[in-house]
């Protein structure tokens, strides 16, 4: 019993020690894994016009932008992002019900590559978690194709999957349907003419038992005096 104990207990602190070397090195590979995706995601934007290097390096943000340049609503694909990583957490169906999220990214990544002029297979590198994705993402920013939206429609172009969101400094991507603005203010319906201004009124009459003084003469000469007697 005392040797199950104490081997136990060696194992228990072989794992401890395992997992203090093995934890900062997995904290330095997602620091670089991070830094690197930003940077690449940072060069694939200035080729596609969004204004603002700092957009790149917002964890999250920058997959929305992403989703926006491949047609695909960012409000969307945080909502299936989001809900792929509960339901994954479910027995027997989880892993089933989390390629939802996989399937929003393989359909962005699709129309981001159309963009550059990649084919499908390129996706196979998209597919691949980690190494796969940066060796993508570093084609798209230093490869030599330019960034072209002018392509096809989406399939998805007129269901709620479609981008119809402007967010300032992010371009609108030909063909989406983004909602009208509001009016600047109401205006009068058409047909309707404002009514005429009364015009000033007539003097009013005099009063009642008053008489109207005469008319004043016509000017004229005034006639000289009348001559006196003569001697």
């Amino acid at each position: 019993m005392g040797d199950s104990y104490y081997s136990d207990g060696g194992s228990g602190l072989g794992v401890l020690a395992l997992l203090v070397i093995l934890l900062p090195l997995v904290l330095i590979l997602a620091a670089a894994g991070y830094v690197i995706g930003s940077f690449l995601l940072m060069k694939i934007f200035e080729k596609a016009g969004v204004e603002g290097k700092w957009r790149a390096w917002v964890p999250v943000y920058n997959a929305l932008i992403l989703a926006k340049l491949g047609d695909f609503s960012p409000w969307v694909y945080l909502g299936v992002a989001v809900a792929s990583g509960v339901l994954t957490n479910i027995p027997v169906i989880g892993w089933l019900l989390g390629l939802v999220g996989l399937a929003a990214a393989v359909l962005i990544g699709y129309r981001v590559g159309l963009k550059f002029g990649l084919d499908w297979p390129y996706l196979l590198l998209w597919l691949i978690p980690g190494l796969g994705t940066i060796i993508w993402l570093g084609i798209l920013a230093f490869g030599s194709a330019s960034w072209n939206p002018n392509i096809p429609p989406a399939p998805w172009a007129n269901s709620f999957l479609a981008d119809k969101t402007v967010w300032n400094g992010v371009p609108v991507q030909p063909g989406q349907q983004v909602a009208p603005a509001p009016a600047a203010g109401y205006g009068a319906p058409a047909g309707y003419a404002p009514p005429a201004q009364p015009s000033t009124p007539p003097p009013a009459p005099p009063a009642a038992g008053t008489t109207p003084p005469p008319p004043a003469p016509p000017a004229g000469p005034t006639p000289p005096p009348p001559a006196g007697p003569q001697v």
